[in-house]
């Protein structure tokens, strides 16, 4: 052990948790920290000192170099570290959590050396009432996140993006109410009442974006809680070996013997920043036994239980009837063809092409996809290929923040329902009164995501659009 080394430990348990500290000590320890602190004020000895973790960097791109200590002695378990320091593509800096930090300068410290602790407590801003519900989940999103990409979009839900989306549908809601209430309230002031037109033009302004935010769930639903990938096909195929370079180590067992897997293995991966649970499964043919028929069956499970299937070809085969019979029965489901052992195959040999012959191809796959497990061929391309499931064809900005909340997303529905009963009643020619009631139906919605809007909040705002009682 070099005592003039830095290092660097987690002290707080393995496992999810509401607080995390990770302690710095040794002659670098400051130096080190501080490039990735914004604070309040300056770090001073034996002061706690209120502020926020940053990627200066953006997420993964901070170059560290780091290697590990032989045997470190007394409390501090860790790796040796040195300056973080940028690469050369650097983009803006971006806030990973509120943080307070302590530094205990030598000697005045537990190992004598400088030390910074970095902890967690943004729940207690929720509990004295700083930040709003929908930040407030964003902590509990914080700590269940399983990948950096989680992280990012709950601290930019801890920071306010969904809430300042909802800001101004709500706002424009409240807005209508309040014409129509000063209409009502107001009529002998000389306060003109909306003709229907104009307040279906209102309604609109609020449905349009709240319509898109809704839709948004897709996308945060998958970012939120991942989705599960089988991966199926005849044995013998490379389905193991492909799991295996997914996961980028031996999990499964490979063996020359077709049928050496019988149950489901499973792994977890990000790709793309995006949980994505791998279900490796036994080879799909006429069971030979009673175990293989019962390791058959949980694939068949596995497949009806996917989110996505990844269904693997021979390359190096012409495509049999347990390929045709597969190929049938997922074509109807989101998938992913893949020709393995591309490394095998000859130019000139057999004819794989997955297009099914009697009927329409799988939905969703791409053209053509090609792989070698041995090699690493096409990897990166499949990695996309799941990825473009995740993401579609939408370019969702992370910025503006989205819907990963199915509580959020059964409350803008329900806001939703709402403003098409308001539109009802708009064109019905219904009493304003009671077309204020169901305006009020969709406004508590989404009082239930942000906070509530109070009436004083609406007559306030009447009061400031409207010269009352002149």
């Amino acid at each position: 052990m070099n005592l003039d080394d830095t290092i660097v430990a987690i002290a707080t348990p393995s496992g999810r948790g509401g607080i995390g500290v990770v302690r710095l000590a040794g002659p670098e320890a400051r130096a080190i920290a501080l490039p990735m602190l914004q604070l309040k004020h300056e770090l001073e000895p034996g002061r706690a000192v209120f502020g926020e973790l940053i990627d200066r960097c953006g997420a993964g791109a901070l170059a560290r170099e780091i290697q590990k200590s032989k045997k470190p002695t007394g409390d501090e378990k860790g790796s040796v570290v040195s300056r973080p320091r940028a690469t050369p593509h650097e983009s803006e800096p971006q806030r990973i959590d509120e943080v307070v930090v302590t530094y205990f300068a030598k000697p005045h410290s537990y190992t004598t050396d400088d030390i910074v602790e970095i902890s967690e407590f943004t729940m207690r801003a929720f509990l004295n009432g700083r930040i709003d519900l929908i930040q407030a989940e964003a902590v509990r999103d914080l700590i269940d996140s399983q990948t950096l990409y989680q992280a990012k979009i709950a601290a930019q839900q801890l920071e306010g993006a969904l809430s300042r989306r909802l800001q101004p549908i709500k706002k424009r809601l409240v807005e209508l109410i309040a014409l129509l209430e000063a209409g009502i309230d107001f009529a002998e002031d000389d306060v003109s009442v909306l003709p229907g037109e104009q307040i279906l033009q209102h309604i609109a302004e609020v449905r349009t974006p709240l319509e898109e935010l809704g839709r948004s769930f897709a996308y945060g639903k998958l970012v939120h809680e991942g989705l599960t990938l089988a991966i199926v096909g005849r044995p013998n195929v490379g389905k193991s070996s492909l799991f295996n370079r997914l996961v980028e180590r031996e999990r499964a067992i490979v063996t020359a013997t077709p049928g050496t897997t019988r149950d489901l293995v499973t792994e977890t991966v990000a790709i793309g920043g995006i949980p994505v649970k791998l279900v490796d499964t036994a080879g799909i043919r006429r069971a030979l036994d009673e175990a293989e028929s019962i390791g058959i069956q949980k694939s068949m499970e596995a497949l009806a239980d996917a989110d996505l299937v990844l269904v693997v070809l021979d390359a190096s085969q012409p495509r049999s009837d347990e390929d045709e019979r597969l190929l049938a029965q997922v074509k109807e489901r989101t998938a992913i063809v893949v020709e393995n052992k591309a490394d095998l195959h000859k130019p000139g040999g057999p004819d794989t092409s997955f297009c099914l012959a009697h009927d329409a191809p799988v939905r969703s796959a791409p053209a053509k996809l090609r792989t070698s497990a041995l090699t690493g061929e096409g990897i990166a391309e499949l990695r996309a290929a799941i990825l473009q499931h995740v993401t579609g064809d939408s370019a969702s900005s992370t910025e503006s923040g989205f819907l990963t909340n199915a509580r959020h997303q059964s409350l803008v529905r329900d806001s939703l329902a709402a403003l098409n009963d308001a539109e009802a009643a708009v064109r019905n020619r219904v009493p304003h009164e009671m077309l204020l009631l169901d305006l009020y139906n969709a406004l508590r919605p989404l009082d239930e995501i942000t906070g509530a809007t109070t009436n004083d909040d609406i007559l306030n705002l009447i009061f400031s659009k409207f010269c009352i009682g002149k």
